[in-house]
C-alpha cells in the first residue's frame, strides 16, 4: 500500500522538485526505489529477518537519484533494526527511527537542513523523547508519522529555495507519502 501510494502520488511529488536541482524527478526516483523493495517483498518469507533483508536490500539495489539513495539509506537504517527482532514495539520503532536517521544522514555529504534529512530527524527526535509516554507501537507510530508532516510543513523555514517557490521538499513529502498510508 505504501509503495502503491507513492506511485499513485509521484507526480505531485515531482512537481515539488526544487532543490537541489529543479529536475522534476524526485517522486519518480523514490518510486523506483520502493518497487524495488516490492519487487523483494515478493519472494521473501514472512519472518521479520527476510522482511527487513528485502526492505534493505531492494532499496539499495533499486536506488535511483538522490532521493533515492537517500531513501534507500533510510530503509537501511531501519533494517539494521529490524533484521535482529522478531516483533515491532515501541522500544523496535524508536531505535529503527533513529537508525534510519543517523544512517541517512551519514550517507550525504553536506546535510543540508530542510529536507527529508530534517524530517527523518524530526521524527527520531520525537522517538527518542517520547517513546516511554506509549504502549502501543500503532499509536506511537501514527504519532510519529504526525510529527513528520510537522517537520514536513516547516521545511520552508528552513530552506529559503522552498519558501521562494512556495513548496515542501519534495523528498520529505515522498517519504510522508510513504509513512502516511502505512
Amino acid at each position: 500500500a505504501a509503495y502503491n501510494n507513492l506511485e499513485n502520488n509521484k507526480e505531485l511529488v515531482n512537481s515539488l522538485n526544487v532543490f537541489p536541482v529543479p529536475d522534476g524527478d524526485t517522486g519518480t526516483n523514490m518510486s523506483l526505489t520502493m518497487k524495488s523493495v516490492f519487487n523483494k517483498l515478493q519472494s521473501s518469507d514472512d519472518d521479520m529477518k527476510s522482511v527487513a533483508k528485502a526492505l534493505g536490500t531492494g532499496s539499495l539495489m533499486g536506488a535511483r537519484g538522490n532521493s533515492g539513495v537517500i531513501l534507500s539509506q533510510l530503509c537501511r537504517g531501519v533494517t539494521l533494526v529490524l533484521e535482529s527482532s522478531d516483533e515491532v514495539g515501541v522500544e523496535e520503532i524508536a531505535q529503527a527511527c533513529v537508525s534510519a536517521k543517523e544512517t541517512a544522514y551519514k550517507a550525504v555529504l553536506k546535510p543540508t537542513e530542510g529536507t527529508i534529512l530534517t524530517v527523518s530527524r524530526m521524527m527520531a527526535e520525537f522517538a527518542t523523547a517520547n517513546k516511554s509516554k506509549y504502549n502501543d507501537a500503532v499509536e506511537f507510530l501514527t504519532d510519529i508519522v504526525a510529527e513528520g508532516n510537522v517537520a514536513l510543513d516547516n521545511t520552508p523555514e528552513l530552506l529559503p529555495v522552498l519558501k521562494q517557490a512556495g513548496v515542501v521538499d519534495a523528498g520529505g513529502k515522498g517519504l510522508m507519502v510513504l509513512l502516511d498510508i502505512m
